[in-house]
């Protein structure tokens, strides 16, 4: 494929079953990392680039904003870079040095907010200061992913068409909840086709998406302090919360039994599935979203010291099982079930 545009590669096909993974389950996993932005983010900075485009929002030389916890960042910086358009990106200290440098690289401006939000996260930070500097300078457009339609538009459209066009229509999909894109856009893709495919939904604990009290997180990716506009609740999603640490020992054990180096993400969905192996009939196809790879992660969830430091030694043994909650028994229990 010789491209025209740098964006038409955002499109991932690239598939590999993780054969007994849990007792009795293969896992089919769509691998998004392998873009010159590195994650299934390029789809979604593509959509709402060009939606944008598209409504003559913007035009070459025009200059955007975005809060990012990363991965959005890396590909807008790319797509932005490659268009003619100026770009701050605001992040916060959960987000990885290397991240933060590959952003600059490509010609953005970050802005890093380091004051926690009432939820103990930073995203409400974030949103502040985009809202202060768009009083402050009426020509800054913000394509502002956790409320714009293109961002599920972008899985509706593509994702969910490359899943079904390799695979067929899944028994079970799992797929992480961030700014919830994805699994929005992938619900909707599925309902279109008249699927029965069971879809989790899968957070970090501590999160606030599904409506959980917030606590203190360490890993970007997943999870939010501030429950994004385009979530909208559905009785047929099976919500789970995975602790951080159960993401750690799942990376860590995805690299060191499969060679293959994942991200936050994908160790997080991982676990889900792990968890609920028992709930999963034998030949069921079952598949899950990888958003992206671990080489942003090497200086804190593949670090030794990084990890024991804010999860105890126990999170660096990676044959412990992963304790998910279910949402519904998590918010009839609560946090100290």
């Amino acid at each position: 494929m010789i491209a025209s545009d740098l964006w038409d590669f955002a499109d991932a096909t690239s598939f590999v079953t993780l054969r007994g993974l849990a007792a009795g389950v293969d896992v089919i996993l769509k691998i998004e990392g392998f873009n010159p932005a590195g994650s299934i983010k390029m789809k979604t900075a593509r959509e709402l680039v060009r939606s944008a485009e598209l409504s003559g929002r913007i035009h070459f030389g025009s200059e955007l904003i975005e809060s990012t916890s990363g991965s959005l960042g890396i590909a807008l910086a790319a797509i932005s870079a490659a268009r003619g358009y100026s770009l701050t990106l605001v992040t916060d200290p959960n987000t990885s040095e290397r991240t933060v440098a590959a952003m600059r690289a490509l010609g953005s401006r970050v802005v890093v907010v380091r004051e926690r939000d009432a939820n103990g996260g930073y995203l409400q930070q974030r949103i502040a200061y985009i809202h202060r500097r768009l009083r402050q300078d009426e020509d800054l457009v913000w394509l502002n992913q956790y409320a714009n339609p293109a961002n599920v538009a972008a899985h509706r459209r593509y994702t969910i068409t490359e899943i079904v066009d390799e695979c067929g229509i899944p028994d079970w999909l799992f797929v992480g909840a961030g700014t919830t894109g994805t699994l929005m856009g992938c619900l909707e893709g599925l309902r279109a086709r008249n699927a029965h495919t069971q879809v989790v939904a899968v957070d970090a604990l501590g999160s606030v998406t599904f409506g959980t009290p917030p606590q203190r997180r360490y890993i970007p990716g997943l999870g939010t302090s501030r429950r994004p506009e385009i979530f909208a609740d559905d009785p047929a999603l099976l919500k789970v919360l995975i602790p951080e640490a159960d993401t750690v020992r799942m990376c860590r054990r995805i690299a060191a039994e499969r060679g293959l180096l994942i991200g936050g993400s994908t160790g997080t969905v991982l676990a889900a599935v792990v968890g609920m192996a028992d709930q999963i009939d034998a030949g069921s196809t079952v598949l899950a979203i990888s958003p992206d790879l671990g080489e942003r992660y090497l200086d804190t969830i593949y670090d030794d010291a990084w990890v024991a430091s804010r999860f105890g030694e126990s999170a660096l043994d990676r044959t412990v099982p992963p304790s998910l909650r279910f949402l519904t028994d998590y918010m009839t229990l609560g946090s100290g079930s």
